[in-house]
């Protein structure tokens, strides 16, 4: 059975450093039909900064229902897109899911490149072990909150949270409440970026850190899973 060609590529972006996309991604953002972008605005930097003169259409958490269809039938006409995300792995804690499952319905086929994604490098060189480990992306804002912070006590991997600035000191609090205080943890700040940083250490030590310091840009948030002993 001939393979059908891929219709829809994932393609991974930088999560900062614009150097940090191959040359393959680059090479199908040239060729696609039309590029499906979280931010237009975002990811015209990028394809300026690559010379990428292809038709930009915004896809995005608040619009992806409505399309779907739409986008669906202009595939099944023969379009071929490639879908980004501000930064990293589409549908990583980001629109591309449902897409990816209407295509999968459809018989549309679909192409994942590899590439940038921040809980990669974060988990590696947190110094935490990483044979096994649990993604958790963003912890809910209120319902249901507190019931997964004391489920997640309890495991006993790796835990990757992505947090937003200005919830970090509250997440590191509420994890010294149910995770216990002495629990090893780093934060991944502005990964790739100039500013950069990771900071190691308890859930205490790392809470107190923030708290004086204050905190800015993207965060990858690393905990040691129940059963780790330093």
């Amino acid at each position: 059975m001939e393979a059908r060609p891929t219709q829809l590529y994932l393609i991974p972006t930088p999560i900062g450093n614009l150097e940090d996309i191959t040359f393959r991604a680059v090479r199908i953002l040239k060729e696609v039909d039309t590029i499906l972008a979280e931010d237009t605005r975002t990811t015209q930097k990028l394809l300026k900064h690559y010379d990428i003169q292809r038709p930009l259409q915004s896809y995005h958490s608040f619009n992806e229902h409505r399309n779907q269809a739409h986008l669906i039938e202009r595939l099944q006409q023969g379009e071929v897109m490639a879908l980004v995300s501000d930064a990293g792995t589409p549908a990583i804690s980001d629109p591309g899911f449902l897409l990816v499952r209407s295509c999968l319905e459809a018989q549309i086929q679909v192409e994942c490149l590899p590439g940038p994604t921040a809980f990669i490098p974060a988990l590696v060189q947190a110094g935490l072990p990483n044979d096994k480990f649990v993604f958790e992306g963003f912890l809910p804002h209120k319902k249901g909150r507190q019931t997964r912070l004391k489920l997640l006590a309890e495991e006993p991997r790796t835990i990757i949270f992505y947090e937003s600035p200005h919830r970090l000191v509250k997440t590191l609090t509420q994890l010294s409440e149910y995770f216990g205080p002495q629990r090893r943890c780093a934060v991944a700040r502005e990964l790739t970026k100039v500013f950069e940083e990771t900071v190691r250490g308890t859930v205490e030590e790392v809470k107190n850190h923030f708290e004086q310091k204050g905190v800015k840009g993207e965060i990858v948030l690393i905990v040691a899973g129940m059963s780790y002993v330093p």
